[in-house]
């Protein structure tokens, strides 16, 4: 990790935008993304009680994509069209990963989204990671691949090379080191994950 890169990127933020975050450019940017009426709507529809409506969890997941600033337009109604098409097994399948990648054996709920995904080709990096990325912003973040990728090259990132394919181990591995890098900055810079990989996009 090159930290000195990391400092750098911090200074010229500052030096484009004084008040940081609180810049009206960046609020401007922020009320866009509406970050935190997004993740309060998946803290209510994804709360552990609501999982026993299998119909209504699936189509609360579609919501939820539909409403990501995120997830690309192209991939929001491939997800719609492609889960609305499901089995009931297969919706009941999606329903228990979710679940587990939100409030169980985060792991196993990964593996579980991944295959189903796979077998629809929505098995895109943003589709798996949205989920948590909204009910857990202070410590998870929605993987765009471009933004990985320039990331991981930009600050020199050891051992970690990206693939398209999501896997379990790259998920871990990329969000333990975007939250080790907000320990190195001004912590008005990471409200939550999302901004601080903002942040970081932005100064790229």
């Amino acid at each position: 990790m090159n930290y000195e890169k990391l400092k750098e990127a911090e200074e010229k933020f500052f030096m484009d935008y004084p008040e940081g975050f609180n810049d009206p450019e960046i609020v401007k940017i922020g009320k866009k993304h509406k970050l935190g009426k997004i993740s309060e709507f998946a803290n209510e529809v994804f709360a552990k009680d609501k999982f026993e409506d299998v119909d209504q969890i699936v189509e609360d997941m579609i919501k939820l994509v539909s409403k990501s600033s995120m997830v690309s337009l192209f991939e929001k109604p491939k997800f719609r069209d492609g889960v609305r098409s499901f089995t009931r097994d297969e919706r009941e399948i999606l329903v228990k990963a979710v679940y587990e990648l939100i409030h169980g054996n985060e792991e196993l709920g990964f593996n579980m989204l991944l295959d189903l995904l796979t077998a629809y080709k929505l098995a895109k990096w943003t589709l798996i990671s949205v989920f948590r990325c909204y009910m857990y912003p202070e410590y998870d973040l929605l993987f765009k691949p471009t933004t990985v990728k320039g990331i991981i090259a930009k600050y020199e990132i050891e051992d970690l090379v990206y693939k398209a394919r999501p896997s379990y181990d790259f998920f871990v591995r990329y969000r333990d080191v975007i939250n080790e890098m907000k320990k190195h900055v001004d912590p008005s810079l990471s409200p939550n994950n999302p901004s601080f990989s903002g942040f970081l996009m932005m100064t790229m």
